[in-house]
């Protein structure tokens, strides 16, 4: 099979970037509250999979999805992944979107595929939980992708799952005082009806 230039990209990126911290995404740390005491959770373009390993300690069941078989292959290969229960597989989610109704708990950080967003909602679960968190385009510091095509609009995660019941929401834009609150990002939990 043919690697695509995107994988050849992140499998660059992966090839240079040092082991480290496991630290997931705000949207999980500060609502863990909502996730259930148990069943299947997926991490899309997990990266070095801090969201993954959050969510396995957690006591679900994790995929981890990227399409970088670099960071894969370190990951599945890492002393301190051993005694977690996630399954790791590097994968084109574009061309090979999860399966319909298979997940309880699906959380996506830092990326932004807007083709991908019917399939995410269909391979939740009935009551399934997105959490998700990604860069907007109103923002106030430098960082993140420089192409508004990887950048949240105004509300747009609100748009995104509007069919869903929103549990919590934050986007501040550039409202008030700049060097304060969530800025650049924004985040959503909701849950499939």
């Amino acid at each position: 099979m043919e690697i695509s230039d995107t994988q050849k990209k992140w499998d660059a990126i992966y090839q240079k970037t040092a082991e480290g911290e496991y630290t997931a995404v705000r949207v999980l740390q500060e609502n863990q509250h909502l996730l259930p005491d148990s069943g299947n959770a997926l991490e899309l373009a997990c990266g070095m999979a801090a969201n993954a390993v959050f969510l396995a300690q957690y006591g679900l069941r994790t995929t981890a999805w990227d399409i970088s078989e670099v960071v894969i292959e370190r990951l599945k290969a890492s002393p301190a992944m051993a005694d977690l229960a996630i399954t790791f597989e590097a994968r084109d989610i574009v061309l090979q979107p999860p399966p319909a109704a298979s997940f309880d708990v699906i959380t996506v950080s830092y990326f932004l595929d807007r083709s991908l967003v019917p399939h995410i909602k269909r391979a939740l679960k009935p009551s399934g939980l997105i959490f998700y968190q990604t860069f907007t385009q109103t923002y106030v510091n430098e960082g993140g992708p420089r192409s508004r095509d990887f950048r949240l609009a105004d509300n747009e995660l609100l748009q995104l799952f509007g069919d869903y019941q929103v549990l919590v929401y934050r986007e501040e834009g550039c409202v008030g005082e700049l060097q304060q609150g969530y800025r650049d990002e924004a985040l959503i939990v909701a849950q499939k009806p």
